[in-house]
């Protein structure tokens, strides 16, 4: 008693004819809203533009706003319906309306990421062109949603929620990138993405619909409803099949960066080397690996690649670039010190040159000082002349430098014997034996 008191109290949890609209008014409003024209034509236009604007600023603000105001929900939500009630003419007429959206949307991209002068793809941009399964699981529950709160009195805000969620105008805007820019890549997939949330929305409307049991307004024979089963299986095959393909893909790739990661901090320390970066390329299957410190030798690579066999990365390829490392410090100040010496040894040369030319630009003076110092004992000297020449003997082929020094004597003559003073002390004094004299009274 107990269990079917329960189970009684869970379908009625559950169930939704209690809050459902009447079949004539959810009718009314799915035809009403399949219309493009007059204000939905407008809105259109706005959301195209204003998702185009924050795809090119990758303003996720912006995007949620076009997405809100988009009404592109209507005729899909329409073409779900019309199928469940083998409603046919509803059902092109819903067609027509999504088709002039689409190539609206394309068009009006297209021609604003022709002419805006930003033409990087952000990341907003490149995360609608790359579906998955999970698409798929978004625009069925998101659809399903939707449905349901437009059959239902309460309605809410679901149609809003379904609306950022599901995100019908940025793929439409993404691939209008696309084509702008000539990446059709971006555009395939783009597209492939709107393909995806538009029939699986449509799906969920015919689930939902024939669930409730929508009214058949027109006449069909079982050929023609078996013709419909059969295309809307064609369908979901044709667009589930890929994006369970690029859902693997995007399984394979979490789990090649999650291994990545585990991998890098398993070999942060190899023999006095630290891992200072490690960057995951997950698309190529490269890990790039930064170490600093001691050099990574041929050895230690090896025993890095033996540890990436552990973490399921066997055919990963690892690159490893060397960043701070103590070898090059010690060659550093290795030649930090032969600088230095180097430095040390031309600061000698320029002081000895520097000597040199002080030398030589006192040379002139010389003269005075002999004279002064030799006035002081022989005050007859009254003048003196000094210079170096070179003299050249016919008997040698190498010159001689000697230094010359002319005396003037006035008065009483000078004795030999103060003569061979003055030639002795003259020696000493200039530090030379090749030297000259000449008196002159």
């Amino acid at each position: 008693m107990k269990r079917t008191t329960l189970l009684k109290k869970i379908i009625n949890l559950t169930n939704l004819r209690g809050q459902l609209d009447s079949p004539d008014t959810i009718h009314a409003t799915i035809e009403k809203e399949v219309i493009f024209k007059g204000t939905n034509l407008w809105i259109l236009m706005c959301a195209i533009i204003v998702a185009s604007i924050g795809l090119n600023m990758n303003s996720t603000a912006v995007i949620i706003g076009a997405m809100l105001i988009s009404p592109l929900m209507g005729p899909i939500n329409g073409m779900g319906y019309s199928i469940a009630t083998y409603n046919f003419p509803l059902f092109r007429k819903a067609a027509k309306n999504l088709s002039f959206a689409v190539a609206a949307s394309l068009i009006a991209s297209t021609l604003y990421f022709s002419i805006s002068p930003v033409s990087t793809a952000h990341s907003e941009l490149l995360a609608r062109t790359s579906p998955t399964i999970y698409d798929v699981l978004i625009a069925l529950f998101g659809g399903m949603a939707g449905i349901v709160a437009i059959s239902s009195k309460l309605k809410g805000n679901v149609i809003p929620g379904v609306a950022i969620a599901t995100a019908l105008m940025p793929p439409l805007c993404t691939a209008g990138y696309g084509l702008a820019t000539a990446q059709f890549a971006y555009f395939f997939g783009a597209l492939y993405l709107f393909t995806i949330n538009a029939v699986f929305i449509a799906l969920s409307s015919v689930a939902v619909s024939q669930m409730l049991r929508f009214p058949i307004r027109t006449i069909v024979d079982e050929a023609s409803r078996s013709r419909v089963n059969h295309w809307i299986t064609v369908v979901i095959l044709v667009t589930v099949v890929p994006s369970i393909y690029f859902g693997y893909g995007l399984v394979q790739k979490d789990r090649f960066t999650d291994n990545a990661a585990k991998f890098a901090r398993n070999v942060s320390v190899v023999e006095g080397a630290y891992l200072l970066k490690s960057d995951v390329d997950a698309r190529a299957e490269s890990i790039t690996l930064v170490y600093g410190g001691s050099s990574l030798s041929d050895k230690h690579k090896d025993f890095i690649r033996q540890r990436a066999r552990d973490f399921d990365l066997t055919d990963a390829e690892l690159v490893f670039q060397q960043g701070f490392s103590f070898d090059d410090v010690n060659v550093r100040v290795s030649e930090v010190n032969t600088l230095k010496a180097e430095i040390n040894r031309l600061s000698l040369i320029v002081r000895a040159k520097e000597k040199e030319l002080e030398t030589i630009s006192n040379k002139p003076m010389i003269g005075r000082q002999l004279l002064s110092e030799l006035r002081a004992i022989y005050p007859q000297v009254v003048s003196c002349a000094y210079s170096d020449t070179v003299e050249f003997e016919s008997s040698s082929e190498d010159p001689k430098n000697i230094a010359v020094v002319v005396l003037k004597v006035k008065g009483k003559p000078l004795k030999l014997i103060d003569k061979n003073k003055i030639n002795q002390w003259l020696k000493l004094r200039l530090a030379t034996d090749l030297i000259k004299i000449h008196y002159e009274n």
